[in-house]
């Protein structure tokens, strides 16, 4: 598995994300199929079920819920690289550390990386680029 995902185009995109080995991108390909066919970063959070849902009701405004219908595999894939980017990643584990200390509970609060780490992703493989740890530093235009 591990030879076949490294012959794909965006394998070394997907596996340059922290936390994202060659089996997790081997499975987010495997339930994304063909990567191009993603029209947004919230198709695919939504995909997922990382993206809340409105219950409303005819009184009641503003409830959100997780998703009935969503891709579990693809859900997965990006919860365990989450989970994993805790551990590996100074800035997952900050980002996860202030979520915590907002209240949410372990679960929600790895969701929540979960989330953003898909937006990222997205950006990547639409740019056709790796994950670099640090922004490049910022330059003084000539005046």
């Amino acid at each position: 598995i591990e030879d076949r995902f490294r012959r794909h185009p965006l394998a070394e995109v997907i596996t340059s994300l922290p936390g994202m080995g060659f089996r997790l991108g081997a499975e987010f390909l495997a339930a994304v199929g063909d990567p191009a066919l993603i029209g947004s970063a919230d198709q695919l959070a939504a995909w997922a079920g990382l993206a809340p849902v409105s219950k409303d009701s005819g009184k009641r405004t503003g409830r959100l819920h997780t998703p009935k219908r969503y891709s579990r595999r693809l859900r997965r894939v990006m919860y365990m690289s989450a989970l994993t980017a805790i551990r590996c990643d100074p800035h997952s584990k900050v980002y996860y550390q202030r979520k915590r200390d907002e209240g949410k509970r372990p679960i929600p609060a790895t969701l929540c990386l979960a989330r953003r780490r898909t937006n990222v992703l997205y950006a990547l493989i639409r740019d056709n680029r790796t994950w670099q740890p640090d922004s490049p530093p910022i330059t003084k235009s000539a005046a």
